[in-house]
């Protein structure tokens, strides 16, 4: 599979992507347990700045980032609240893991169930999907990912057609971090969330450069 970015985004986002295969997934591992309430105390203790280049990411396609959160802003408000991560599966466990630490948002898909090439591209108007225990998400004008049969997922909330459960095996992973992050740190980011997918799930990743398209 391939993956672009549409030049519209090439001065605002600087995708870093993971394709892995042999993936296991497990509704709940316990092996994260200790894992995730370590990095949540971390969080608690030393609260990271939410990221500002994430919410001028935003801004620059014309979101309010307060009204619509990324992520891993979500996430770190929620653990400095006192909350943990929620438990989802293996997999989102991961990533989840990784977002609040690395203060990035990640999208996190099925890739057996997308179909084509992948952009990562601004929304039409009035795109959107089911999502994940969710009504329609709503991605026009906003960053998101879609292949030949449309958009899927966002730095926000993903689709519930590409979501990954117990019986994914294949997975796309998607940290949609902002031109100001340097290429040299992403790529050791990609490094750190391949280690943590190999040594809870398994199986192995390849790294893709997203060219513009």
């Amino acid at each position: 599979m391939t993956f672009t970015l549409a030049p519209q985004l090439a001065s605002i986002v600087r995708p870093a992507v993971m394709w892995w295969t042999g993936a296991t997934v497990v509704a709940h591992e316990h092996r994260l347990d200790a894992l995730l309430a370590e990095a949540e105390a971390r969080v608690r203790m030393a609260p990271p700045a939410e990221s500002a280049a994430v919410r001028t990411m935003y801004k620059r396609v014309g979101i309010d980032p307060t009204r619509t959160r990324p992520s891993n802003e979500a996430l770190l408000r929620r653990v400095r609240k006192g909350d943990t991560i929620p438990r989802i599966n293996s997999a989102v466990d991961v990533v989840n893991w990784c977002s609040l630490e690395y203060q990035l948002p990640y999208g996190l898909y099925d890739a057996s169930n997308i179909s084509g090439p992948v952009t990562m591209r601004l929304g039409a108007d009035g795109e959107s999907y089911p999502g994940i225990r969710k009504d329609e998400v709503n991605v026009g004008g906003r960053i998101t990912v879609a292949d030949s049969i449309g958009a899927f997922g966002n730095p926000t909330s993903d689709s519930a057609r590409t979501m990954v459960t117990t019986a994914t095996t294949a997975l796309l992973v998607v940290i949609y971090a902002p031109i100001e992050i340097p290429q040299a740190q992403l790529d050791r980011l990609l490094q750190a969330t391949g280690q943590r997918l190999a040594l809870i799930l398994g199986g192995s990743g390849s790294v893709s450069s997203a060219p513009a398209s």
